[in-house]
């Protein structure tokens, strides 16, 4: 949500949830609130997966398919904003700051996963037509490169590396 900002350029909002029942009968969670910059009602509504989504190995964002509601370069902005939360030499930091690293390291890491869910079965790359927002395709046309599978896989291994060291 906070990635589709209101006309006014105000990207967060305060927000109340619901869940509710499509007209198809499927459940959807949806979110209104007041843009904090200029108070335009605002509401996003997210159909939920019909069955529970484990999370054996830890924290991630979706199921196993490709987002709907966020394009491939949107989540490879998401992945290098967490990434960049982590300062060089953060496994000196005080417990309490690793913490936060950590958690910014996760979510980098499941990011990054979501970017992969874009690159085509036997693929090399993420196509172009994975993206569809403003945000996203400046991303992707900034560096292309950064679209590649084997690229992907290697920032996520740096990253996983990473948030093994920091315990």
């Amino acid at each position: 949500m906070d990635l589709q900002p209101c006309g006014c350029g105000q990207g967060g909002f305060p927000r109340a949830s619901t869940v509710l029942t499509l007209p198809d009968g499927d459940l959807a969670r949806r979110y209104t609130g007041a843009c904090q910059g200029c108070g335009t009602p605002r509401e996003f509504l997210f159909r939920l997966p019909a069955a529970p989504v484990g999370v054996e190995e830890g924290f991630r964002y979706g199921g196993p398919e490709p987002s709907r509601l966020i394009d491939a370069g949107e989540w490879l902005w998401v992945a290098e904003n967490h990434a960049r939360g982590v300062p060089a030499g953060a496994r000196t930091l005080p417990e309490a700051d690793r913490r936060r690293c950590r958690a910014r390291l996760s979510a980098a890491v499941a990011a990054l996963d979501e970017v992969v869910k874009f690159v085509p079965p036997g693929g090399a790359r993420v196509p172009f037509t994975a993206v569809w927002t403003a945000l996203g395709r400046t991303v992707y046309q900034r560096e292309p490169g950064r679209f590649r599978a084997s690229r992907l896989v290697a920032v996520r291994s740096a990253y996983v590396g990473a948030l093994r060291r920091l315990g």
